[in-house]
């Protein structure tokens, strides 16, 4: 595929940068639909993105919805039929300014006030469309073969919550048509799957306006959290971890101590008690350091390995939350580790072992990702030095390939992400482990070596599934609202065929309620094909068992699991089968 750079050459794109070339031509296009149509539209910023492109435009007392979609992709075909050569310039600051004030673009006008005073900015235009961007893009329209518009959002000018709100028309674009239905079937299954979808009909959480971001979790969702946070007690305790909890609400000294006052503060809810400022943790921790730091420690106390289940809180635009993935109150699965500079291997080594058991768990595939140093950092150069080497002699000890995201640290220390692809494909960064000298440094934290000097322990922040909030919503949708029996709200539905079975049914709920077994029966006056469709697709639940006369005289059941077939079994066995598929967590 020949592409336009913006020097004005022309020349063939390397293979993994077509679908960005696309894409970014895509937003042009459409933008250049939406000016026919919308003469009055103002456009910002319109970039492709790893999921497709998007334009945020300003359309004064207009609104569009998906409604309209039809009406932009039909323009959109027209002007790539029209075969619209795009063509490049350059012009300076003074002229661009000038280009763009004639044409009343006052928002890529004050983009260009932000720019050096001796930048050079380029132009690509196509037909009567211009727009100042820095390339490249396909050589002429009629290249884009397949897009289509996905949905309309708001978002603020410059990402700035004090600036005006514009309106975010996002798209998909592919190569070819193919790939473009594939893409939509991809789309039309996570629709299926959607977490927020699937909570509704389980009952799993709730959303209401008198909380935005804050989840309220229903009974189901409280089976399903609390399975999960067994499971969560039960790794700490193989692993050798002491299990803490800090306050919610801690005083501004402690925060500014830890550097989140001035590096997190807007990031942070805050109140006044007795006329001190307080704020509520958006991390577990600084209150770590205050229980390490509360009596003496000696290296023979270290590795201290303290894990908290830790209810934290942190404000996100109200525009970006998103069911359980983006919340303002989460539950992480935190950790802190004290070490010796000696035990960075071993005990990084020893986190990541614990991490990688718990995708294995859930069969999820993962990779890992190195973060240094970010420009917003504490700390002196040595100390990042020796703290992004620990973290790289431990990964390659394991023999773990990871890639190296520069600058993208936390502003403490360096970390490894572990990004977990699920059955669509996409990917969620969920466990990390960070390896921390400021903190201690900060908080004045120390050990008795065995020399009779005092050390500073290194600190490892450490969690596995991120939060719970984000890992269930992960669950949800990996497994489709079929959990896994250890972790399904209803794990048996006993459904009597009639009145005349519907006793022995309720002795075959007893003898599972006997085994632990989280079990219903369903003895509505309804016909049994209605009960196993909506026992299938609302509960999902993993056995039904169906209780006919049959059944009832020979003392047996008829169990039909999730593959839809239905065999004759012997009661105890069947007990027997689940309750170790239970405890193995099978």
């Amino acid at each position: 595929m020949k592409v336009l750079y913006n020097d004005g050459h022309v020349a063939e794109c390397p293979a993994d940068e077509e679908l960005h070339v696309i894409r970014h031509s895509a937003a042009h296009i459409m933008a250049q639909a939406i000016k026919r149509l919308y003469p009055e539209a103002d456009f910002a910023y319109g970039p492709a993105t790893d999921n497709g492109f998007y334009y945020d435009v300003d359309l004064g007392d207009k609104k569009i919805s998906e409604d309209d979609f039809p009406a932009i992709e039909a323009e959109m075909k027209k002007i790539c039929k029209e075969n619209l050569q795009f063509k490049t310039f350059e012009l300076s600051r003074e002229d661009a300014k000038k280009l763009m004030a004639e044409r009343n673009e006052k928002y890529k006008l004050e983009h260009i006030g932000d720019l050096p005073e001796d930048a050079r900015i380029t132009f690509y235009q196509q037909g009567e469309y211009i727009d100042m961007c820095v390339g490249p893009h396909l050589t002429y329209t009629k290249a884009l073969k397949a897009f289509k518009l996905t949905g309309v959002s708001g978002a603020y000018w410059k990402g700035d919550k004090d600036n005006k709100m514009l309106t975010r028309i996002n798209g998909i674009a592919f190569g070819s048509k193919e790939a473009l239905e594939e893409h939509l079937k991809m789309l039309e299954e996570a629709a299926r799957r959607d977490h927020r979808k699937i909570g509704k009909e389980m009952e799993l959480f709730m959303m209401d306006d008198a909380g935005p971001g804050f989840p309220f979790w229903l009974p189901n969702g409280m089976i399903v959290r609390n399975s999960l946070m067994n499971y969560w007690h039960e790794m700490q305790a193989k692993f050798g971890y002491e299990e803490v909890q800090t306050p919610v609400i801690l005083s501004r000294t402690l925060w500014e101590t830890s550097g989140h006052w001035d590096h997190y503060k807007a990031n942070m809810y805050t109140t006044k008690i007795d006329e001190e400022d307080y704020a509520i943790k958006p991390m577990n921790c600084p209150g770590a350091c205050l229980i390490y730091k509360h009596k003496p420690r000696s290296y023979r106390d270290l590795p201290l390995k303290l894990a908290e289940a830790g209810l934290d809180h942190r404000h996100e635009l109200k525009g970006a939350l998103h069911g359980l993935f983006r919340v303002r109150e989460f539950t992480q699965d935190d950790a802190h580790l004290f070490i010796r500079p000696d035990q960075i291997t071993e005990q990084v080594t020893d986190v990541a072992h614990l991490i990688t058991a718990y995708y294995a768990q859930f069969g999820f595939p993962y990779c890992v990702e190195l973060s240094t140093r970010p420009e917003d950092s504490m700390g002196s150069d040595e100390d990042w030095e020796r703290a992004e080497a620990g973290l790289k002699a431990a990964l390659e000890a394991m023999g773990v390939e990871y890639t190296i995201n520069e600058g993208d640290g936390a502003f403490y220390g360096p970390k490894i992400d572990f990004h977990l692809q699920d059955c669509l494909g996409r990917t969620w960064q969920c466990g990390t482990i960070q390896l921390d000298f400021q903190l201690p440094h900060n908080f004045q934290l120390e050990y008795t070596d065995a020399d009779g000097t005092k050390k500073q322990p290194i600190m490892i922040h450490r969690a596995g599934f991120g939060s719970f909030e984000r890992f269930i919503g992960m669950l949800t949708e990996e497994y489709a609202g079929k959990f896994p029996t250890w972790l399904s709200p209803l794990q048996v539905k006993v459904l009597p065929v009639s009145e005349k079975t519907r006793d022995y049914a309720e002795q075959v709920a007893d003898r599972l309620r006997a085994a632990k077994v989280r079990v219903k029966v369903d003895d509505r006056d309804e016909k049994i094909g209605y009960k196993i469709r909506e026992a299938r697709s609302i509960d999902r639940v993993p056995y039904m068992l169906i209780i006919g006369e049959k059944e009832a005289e020979a003392g047996n059941i008829s169990v039909r699991d999730r593959s839809n077939e239905t065999v004759q079994r012997d009661l105890d066995e069947f007990v027997a089968d689940i309750t170790a598929e239970i405890a193995e967590r099978r």
